[in-house]
């Protein structure tokens, strides 16, 4: 059986797996990858394939899937003899639901291919409907007897398999460390954390889902708007108010189902205009803005808190990349976090999850914590490789796992990170460990961006350009690149300048190069 899975931040890989340990339960040899890793030759080689795909951004195929969906576009033989099924994930808040999900399953069955089940579209309370869909879908498809296969679950170690988003692992805060100078506009900390007595295990590259609570305080404001109180009781619920506020619905941010509601009920002409600019004139009114701001937009608006809570999406995980290696820092992970604070119309604003961590833990807190796979995000298995490690600010996370990885298992390979942040004398972050990382011999090459210390804002694409000629070399010797950091700006102007020095210095056409790439695993991305 073939268990093919398109990835964001790593939940459809988990499901993906737990599809691939019933199946195995039940007699299947499984092959479990990304979609990005079948060829067209290989999918019309198949004959059973369970598909799990998120959704990205306003209908998107994610990272590890669009190569995959370029080619099943274009390809015209059959696929008659395929059985298939999906399970699409995705956010009701957003127009193109699950749309990823939906395409691949219209292109199989135009394909000819056999609907072996309906494609199942999850919300992002998915854990019941993905459990039914495993349940249904694995009996159909004919096994033999139970067999052993080695596990290929990478990470998640067979005790610690059994903490989940639901069921996460309450895990000591062991350092909680200001990283940022004095004089930063930033807030960047280092966090210890301890794995012992959980069986959890991760991979360098891998990330950690925390689960947050929200703070008292916006609570007591959000209680205070609705004219309630904590204790109050809610038809449907088994918690009270302050409870499911608390925990168990989104309220530090405004979603897309509320500020139209909102608009549907009073007038106002910002409001009115970014709801006409569809979901990115939404997105830009929204950032910045919770749940109080967006009900006190009319203070004459009165709001039931049954009405609220069926306008407010669950409250869901904070996904971070884990900034460690288990063969450096063995019981334990490190996290590398930019606390966020801002005040709007006189009332403090802040972080969810990084204040979270950085106020009410603090130090010797416990944090509800799981483990996410981030199988795309790989070292070279080969030691002898050369790693290209691109990051700005808080995206040098999963390098110095990397770099500890590459340092304790004696790789010969060499290593060449570009990261930087605003300012050399406040957010140098990790000045110290780079620089002990140089010493050793194991961090080769170091280049770095600070972006506000020049009058012309230097960034680490510009880096890439000044260097452009020896980068692309590396490249087209076999080196590996990763990309870590913020989808939306950076992470677009990075891989505009790969394209831009590949058509520079040389022949292929960019888009085919980085298709080899991507494909011989060399290109990966860890953006958010």
């Amino acid at each position: 059986m073939n268990i093919l899975f398109g990835s964001v931040t790593g939940t459809a890989e988990n499901v993906a797996r737990d599809a691939a340990r019933k199946a195995r339960s039940r007699g299947h040899h499984v092959r479990i990858c990304e979609l990005d890793e079948i060829t067209m030759d290989e999918l019309m080689e198949m004959e059973d394939v369970l598909v799990v795909i998120a959704t990205y951004g306003e209908g998107e195929m994610p990272f590890n899937a669009e190569m995959f969906w370029d080619e099943l576009e274009a390809i015209e033989p059959p696929l008659d003899t395929l059985s298939y099924s999906v399970l699409a994930l995705g956010d009701t808040a957003y127009k193109q639901f699950c749309q990823a999900g939906k395409d691949l399953d219209a292109r199989f069955e135009e394909l000819g291919a056999t609907r072996r089940l309906e494609r199942v579209d999850c919300d992002l309370n998915y854990e019941r409907d993905a459990a039914a869909w495993i349940d249904k879908v694995i009996p159909q498809i004919e096994g033999a007897a139970p067999v052993e296969e080695p596990d290929d679950e990478g990470a998640l170690g067979s005790v610690g398999r059994r903490y989940t988003r639901a069921t996460p692992f309450s895990a000591e805060i062991l350092e909680n460390r200001l990283l940022s100078g004095d004089g930063s506009s930033k807030e960047t900390r280092h966090y210890r954390i301890s794995l012992e007595g959980s069986g959890l295990e991760y991979l360098p590259g891998d990330c950690v889902g925390v689960v947050p609570v929200n703070p008292p305080e916006m609570v007591a404001d959000l209680l205070e708007r609705l004219r309630a109180s904590a204790e109050d009781t809610v038809e449907g619920y088994d918690l009270s108010l302050g409870q499911l506020l608390s925990t168990k619905f989104e309220i530090n941010t405004a979603g897309d189902t509320l500020i139209r509601a909102v608009n549907s009920v009073i007038e106002d002409d910002d409001l009115a205009q970014a709801c006409a600019g569809g979901r990115a004139g939404i997105e830009d009114y929204a950032w910045g803005r919770d749940v109080v701001d967006i009900l006190s937009i009319d203070p004459r608006l009165e709001v039931d808190p049954e009405t609220l809570l069926s306008l407010l999406p669950p409250l869901q995980h904070r996904t971070y990349s884990i900034a460690s290696s288990a063969k450096a820092s063995p019981g334990e992970m490190h996290l590398t976090v930019a606390t966020l604070r801002w005040e709007r119309e006189g009332r403090a604003h802040r972080g969810l999850c990084s204040t979270h961590l950085a106020d009410t833990l603090g130090q010797g807190g416990r944090a509800e914590i799981f483990m996410v796979p981030n199988s795309r995000f790989r070292l070279p298995n080969l030691g002898s490789a050369q790693v290209i490690m691109v990051g700005p600010g808080t995206g040098i996370a999963p390098y110095l796992g990397f770099l500890q990885e590459r340092q304790a298992s004696g790789a010969s390979g060499t290593n060449w990170l570009i990261t930087g942040d605003r300012h050399s004398a406040t957010d140098h972050v990790y000045a110290r460990e780079l620089a002990a990382f140089q010493e050793a011999g194991v961090l080769n090459r170091l280049d770095l961006a600070f972006s506000r210390d020049q009058a012309e804002k230097r960034y680490v694409q510009d880096v890439m350009r000044e260097n452009g000629e020896e980068l692309y070399g590396a490249l087209e010797r076999g080196a590996y690149f990763y990309l870590c950091g913020d989808a939306k700006r950076m992470a677009v102007d990075v891989e505009a300048c790969l394209v831009e020095l590949i058509d520079t210095y040389g022949t292929a056409k960019p888009e085919n190069f980085l298709s080899d790439m991507r494909r011989e695993g060399r290109y990966a991305k860890d953006v958010y």
